[in-house]
């Protein structure tokens, strides 16, 4: 395995840049840094350098279109239904059953797991983020909160056990040569032990941020007139139709096997089309004018939070073979499987193993693996690794893979990496290295004990 001079450039940027993030700091000029330190090492020239730039800036907005897409076109349709009162009519059903910030923190969380493990987190934010964020607003949740839970509950135990669809165990299993069954059910008690400790970690520090002040509380009777004001025919007509189309998309995403980019489409058509439909009733002959209007608000707020995490994700991305390679062509060694899996790779066959190294090893791995803001792309070394640690040590390989899966999908796959929660942030009008932050100590805490038990039961 060859290191080149962009592999350490990489990994020394990252410390700088969690150093930043650590003090509360915008990472956007290191991550720019980092690019340019890079296409150096990568292209030799200043002007390659420069070049790569921009070139990063436009792989990662070709990644990240599609959720700027979704997320702006939910952003107009709920202008559009806040103009008329149809989202506070649509949440009353539900307000009824959620009275405290506490009762509002855990039905969100579930709620979102639920949905997260039959159509996966980004549709499912995007759903339930538009319908409750109104309501836990009311009982007097912090939006930061309200975000925290979808996050937690939803892009981490959702997305790391994925005992429905099981895309994220079959990749692991397949890779480490295990059953995925296997993988689910010997993994369970470190899947429930992250899953414990860091909804609790997260619950208590909201709480402490909550007493204190750092948090202010929202002022809940601001969100009560609704009460004492007679909606039109329309907002009643909207707040029952809007919510069973909806209802309908997620009826079809199970019966006709749709998900991620799919369901996300399926949720961004159905946006649409309540926007024209509802403009069309609403206006009548200003409805051309009036659209526009909407869709013009909704893609800036889309602009408005994307346009800060282009230029940090273009650095990240740079971690994957993929994107390295449309920046800067071929400049990684033969056999190179992208930087971060190179790192991993490196650090698994530099360290003597027994139980606890194979556990903290599969950890980090994982966890290296997920800095590309994906977590998926590194679970394939995360799983080739487990069965290597597994078979030297004698010990089970099918929960190492379980480990590893953790590890990458809490890191990369949105809850403490700033473009990875993008959909949450964007969807609550939070900025998402604010909600990256706040899950940061939480899943640091339920990743090491998560660790520790692994070292006791492989």
């Amino acid at each position: 395995m060859v290191i080149t001079a962009a592999h350490w450039i990489y990994c020394i940027m990252v410390l700088v840049i969690l150093a930043f993030m650590m003090i509360r700091k915008d990472t956007i000029i290191p991550c720019i840094a980092g690019v340019f330190l890079i296409g150096l090492a990568a292209k030799g020239s200043i002007s390659g350098a420069t070049r790569a730039i921009f070139d990063s800036f436009i792989v990662a907005g070709i990644e990240l279109i599609s959720v700027i897409m979704i997320i702006s076109v939910i952003v107009a349709m709920a202008k559009l239904l806040e103009e008329v009162g149809a989202n506070v009519l649509m949440a009353a059903p539900v307000a009824k059953l959620i009275k405290t910030p506490d009762a509002a923190f855990f039905a969100v969380g579930i709620v979102m797991l639920l949905v997260s493990w039959f159509f996966w987190p980004s549709p499912a934010t995007a759903l339930i983020g538009a319908v409750l964020l109104p309501i836990v607003i009311r009982v007097g949740l912090p939006v930061i909160g309200f975000a925290v839970a979808i996050n937690i509950f939803g892009h981490g135990i959702g997305l790391s056990t994925d005992f429905i669809i099981q895309g994220a165990p079959t990749i692991t299993a397949t890779s480490a040569g295990v059953s995925v069954t296997d993988v689910m059910i010997q993994g369970i008690p470190l899947f429930a032990v992250m899953a414990v400790v860091t909804v609790a970690a997260s619950y208590i520090i909201l709480k402490r941020d909550m007493k204190s002040g750092n948090i202010i509380k929202p002022q809940v009777e601001v969100y009560s007139v609704e009460n004492t004001i007679k909606y039109p025919k329309i907002a009643k007509w909207t707040a029952i139709v809007v919510p069973m189309l909806f209802l309908l998309d997620i009826i079809a995403m199970f019966a006709f096997d749709l998900k991620g980019g799919d369901a996300t489409a399926l949720v961004g058509g159905t946006s649409a089309i309540v926007l024209c439909v509802l403009c069309g009733m609403l206006y009548k002959k200003d409805a051309l004018e009036q659209i526009a209007k909407y869709i013009k608000e909704g893609f800036t707020f889309g602009m408005e939070i994307f346009g800060p995490i282009i230029p940090i994700a273009a650095f990240f991305y740079l971690g994957e073979v993929g994107p390295f390679t449309q920046v800067f062509g071929n400049a990684l060694p033969e056999g190179s499987q992208g930087i971060l899996s190179d790192i991993g790779l490196l650090l698994a066959s530099s360290v003597t193993l027994n139980k606890p190294a194979a556990a903290l090893l599969e950890t980090t791995v994982g966890a290296i693996t997920g800095l590309d803001g994906s977590g998926f792309s590194g679970m394939n070394l995360a799983g080739s690794i487990a069965r290597v640690f597994g078979t030297a040590v004698n010990v089970s390989v099918a929960k190492l893979c379980a480990l590893g899966q953790i590890a990458a999908i809490w890191v990369g796959g949105g809850t403490i990496i700033p473009w990875a929660v993008i959909p949450v942030a964007a969807i609550t009008g939070i900025k998402p290295i604010d909600l990256a932050r706040k899950n940061l100590v939480p899943v640091l805490i339920g990743l090491a004990v998560t660790t520790i038990v692994a070292m006791f039961i492989l």
